[in-house]
């Protein structure tokens, strides 16, 4: 990303709306809007193999994994505002793991560009199936969308909730299940 040509158009925004980016307040905030837009679509430059790094591991495991409440942020591809939750993840491993960071790093790639929370939730899904060659992959997102909550319907409290099954967990109703209820359970 060009910063320098990003805090231009920002500057430009800023008189479109009426604003002076010559006050106090506004002097600087082209090029920290820019610096925080380099970081917010931080996933497009990011390559997927460079951020798993080989952390795939040889396992004997077959059971199910889950990582659950990883937070993710993310902007919305309409209205280019936030939207934010969690996303719990779950696979059955063949034969290859993941480091278990690698699952919330692979999530933040995918959330890291304008998106929508479908695409998301199947991106993930998709990345670590691929990666580990597992039996089967179950992604659900639970998100909050600020294009809802602070224009159009105004719904302050509403929650979208997205789900990816891929392999065993689409095809073995007991497999989605059990995954289903895992995540829900709250442990002490």
């Amino acid at each position: 990303m060009n910063r320098e040509r990003v805090a231009g158009l920002i500057r430009e925004l800023l008189i479109e709306l009426g604003e002076d980016p010559e006050r106090e307040g506004l002097q600087r905030t082209p090029e920290r809007a820019a610096k925080a837009w380099e970081y917010l679509s931080s996933g497009y430059s990011r390559n997927i193999d460079e951020v798993i790094n080989g952390a795939v591991f040889e396992s004997e495991a077959n059971n199910m994994i889950i990582v659950r409440d990883i937070e993710v942020y993310s902007l919305c591809e309409h209205h280019m505002l936030p939207f934010y939750g969690k996303v719990h993840i779950g696979y059955i491993a063949r034969d290859k793991v993941l480091g278990v960071s690698k699952l919330a790093r692979i999530a933040d790639v995918f959330a890291r560009r304008l998106q929508i929370q479908e695409r998301l939730t199947r991106q993930i899904a998709r990345e670590i199936m691929d990666s580990t060659n597992a039996e089967g992959v179950g992604v659900v997102m639970e998100a909050k969308h600020l294009c809802m909550m602070m224009r159009g319907v105004e719904k302050q409290n509403s929650v979208m909730t997205t789900s990816s099954v891929l392999g065993s967990f689409h095809n073995d109703e007991a497999t989605r299940l059990e995954f289903l209820q895992l995540i829900s359970k709250k442990l002490d």
